[in-house]
């Protein structure tokens, strides 16, 4: 018995040996992978963070434009929180369109640089498209409004929501100005004075939601009323600010060349539709839930803010991405194309995955930040939770996605994302949420299936599309 207790002792003692030197194994391998991706992606990674990382603070400003409203709403009363989550799923679907639709300038413009062309002189016809678009989702906007009353939303949050629509829709000629200037510079990869103009938003934007919604001195309380005019009041300050720091691009001599106007609408079109199915995708689950009950469309408001928070560093890394695989596939470089397309899909899926250890970790703490309420918390933890594991396939996705739109394959981006959200991700998450009884929670994982299912199919037609360029570019 004794020697056998011996022989076991020493077993355990031979495998805790062999497991302490597999772990170690283990970790110099992975240390040496890491090591060689830095030597050899040093260069790619560097000049990636150096664009993605003004852009990153650019979309943070963008999004914590909104997410100052959702904090003063929620401060002011769940009704209020609620009317606006509802009335910005409306706007947003719309608006979101549109932010595509703009995306082709630094797309087109970034292609037209690496093939050597002259790129300034269409500053002019940008500025023509911006405010056509601008028009256009406004007028658009304004005729949603009617048929606010019969779209079954609780009778005391009817007025709020079309108050609200209504002012902000006037808002989208000072954004559409301030994102088509910002898209022109970025295709210059100058992403600096943007951000400072986003940055400053971010600030007056709060003092006025404070001032507006609560009321200060001979300023009223205006409650939803005050949100949607500080939000125009500040979009269009921004816009104005663009128009002054580009006055020198300015040549009433040049004429408007509708050739690349059509050229801007085919190529941001499919990135247009595919920002609008991603976001109704969100947004049809607001209006949804809101139905239903005002607090489950409070509470999903609150968790999208976040969720959307963490992603706009993905997707600098992406737009990063695309202007830099779109100025080596305009000088038909494959090997620059391959290794921005590396560096920056891992650094896509570092950043999330560090968020996502963020979230599972602390789910209350990010919650907290906007309500205290004890009710919304209990529906949004077990959530948070839910949408931290899919923030690396978010990650994976949208910087994949950004390889495909620098090679110019915006319909691809476009089709990888009708599939995932509403074949898959919409219809499992309407399964989970009613006849499951899941509620939210159900929504919620479709979107996280949705979402890794989009990736996947994005890498596999990278790798096809890459071995057919690489023949190509030779």
């Amino acid at each position: 018995m004794v020697i056998k207790e011996i022989n076991c002792g020493i077993v355990f003692l031979l495998l805790r040996k062999l497991t302490e030197i597999k772990m170690q194994l283990c970790y110099h391998f992975v240390m040496q992978i890491f090591k060689n991706f830095v030597e050899q992606y040093k260069k790619y990674t560097v000049e990636l963070l150096k664009l993605a990382a003004p852009l990153a603070v650019g979309h943070l400003g963008l999004m914590l434009i909104g997410a100052t409203d959702v904090f003063v709403a929620a401060k002011h009363s769940i009704e209020t929180l609620a009317a606006i989550s509802i009335a910005n799923s409306i706007i947003f679907t719309i608006f979101i369109m549109g932010i595509g639709l703009l995306a082709s300038i630094s797309i087109m413009l970034s292609n037209y640089r690496g093939a050597r062309k002259f790129t300034k002189k269409f500053f002019q016809t940008s500025m023509f498209y911006t405010l056509v678009l601008a028009t256009l989702f406004c007028f658009i906007t304004l005729s949603i409004i009617p048929f606010i009353d019969i779209m079954g939303f609780a009778t005391n949050l009817v007025p709020m929501i079309k108050q609200y629509m209504f002012i902000s829709a006037f808002s989208f000629f000072g954004m559409y100005i301030y994102q088509g200037t910002k898209e022109f510079l970025q295709a210059h990869e100058i992403v600096h004075f943007p951000n400072m103009i986003l940055i400053g938003a971010v600030f007056v934007n709060l003092i006025m939601d404070f001032a507006f919604v609560f009321g200060i001195g001979p300023i009223p309380s205006m409650g939803e009323v005050g949100l949607a005019l500080s939000t125009f009041i500040v979009r269009t300050l921004m816009g104005l600010a663009m128009i002054i720091y580009c006055r020198r691009l300015f040549d009433f001599k040049t004429n408007i060349n509708l050739d690349f106007a059509k050229k801007l609408l085919r190529i941001g079109s499919p990135i247009g539709l595919a920002l609008l199915l991603e976001f109704f995708a969100f947004n049809l689950i607001t209006i949804l839930v809101g139905r239903d009950a005002s607090i489950l469309a409070a509470t999903h408001n609150i968790i999208t803010t976040i969720t959307s928070s963490t992603f706009m560093v993905p997707l600098a890394i992406s737009n990063a991405i695309s202007i830099k695989v779109g100025f080596c596939n305009g000088a038909k470089n494959y090997p620059e194309i391959r290794n921005y397309s590396i560096a920056g899909t891992v650094m896509g899926i570092t950043v999330m995955g560090l968020c996502a250890a963020a979230l599972i970790s602390y789910p209350a703490f990010f919650i907290k930040i906007f309500t205290q309420s004890t009710e919304i918390l209990k529906i949004a933890t077990p959530i948070i939770i839910i949408a931290g594991l899919f923030q690396i396939s978010d990650g994976f996705q949208v910087t994949v996605g950004g390889i495909l739109k620098g090679l110019k394959m915006t319909k691809t981006v476009s089709v990888c994302v009708l599939g995932g959200y509403w074949l898959v991700g919409l219809p499992l998450g309407i399964i989970l949420a009613y006849p499951f009884c899941y509620s939210l929670k159900g929504f919620w994982i479709g979107l996280a299936v949705s979402l890794t299912l989009i990736g996947l199919v994005e890498s596999i037609i990278v790798a096809l599309k890459f071995k057919k360029i690489k023949a190509e570019y030779k």
